[in-house]
């Protein structure tokens, strides 16, 4: 592994390139969504669901407030602005020996965030399944 696994997380979002994401990701990783009850499982849907908070969540007023980061896996909190209502989350990253991601779970806060989050996250995902 040439680069830190948080390091390229940091630099695809910098770039805003969620095509990145198929080559950060292991073949068998899962998504936990704060929304969705089920993991999703595999790359594609992990990409699937992280492009589009690429187009929920990542927008100007995006930053990371706190990260913690151990050998295998990292807490990135960070802050973001939707509607005039500020959104407060957790990046839960895990990864292999390659340094390849196998598990990606959101959380958030508060609740008012939650239910703006999930709703604009069903219109991408409706829009991006449509693409597809």
């Amino acid at each position: 592994m040439n680069e830190h696994p948080v390091d390229r997380w940091h630099d695809i979002l910098a770039r805003r390139e969620p095509k990145d994401l198929a080559a950060w990701l292991a073949e068998d990783a899962v998504f936990y969504s704060p929304v969705v009850h089920k993991p999703q499982a595999g790359r594609a849907l992990t990409m699937f669901y992280l492009t589009a908070a690429f187009q929920v969540l990542f927008n100007e007023t995006f930053r990371y407030v706190r990260e913690i980061v151990g050998a295998h896996d990292a807490v990135l909190e960070f802050e973001t602005t939707l509607d005039g209502t500020l959104v407060n989350g957790v990046d839960l990253i895990r990864w292999n020996d390659a340094g390849e991601v196998v598990e990606f779970k959101v959380m958030l806060r508060p609740l008012r965030a939650i239910n703006l989050v999930q709703e604009r996250m069903a219109a991408v995902l409706q829009a991006l399944q449509q693409q597809q």
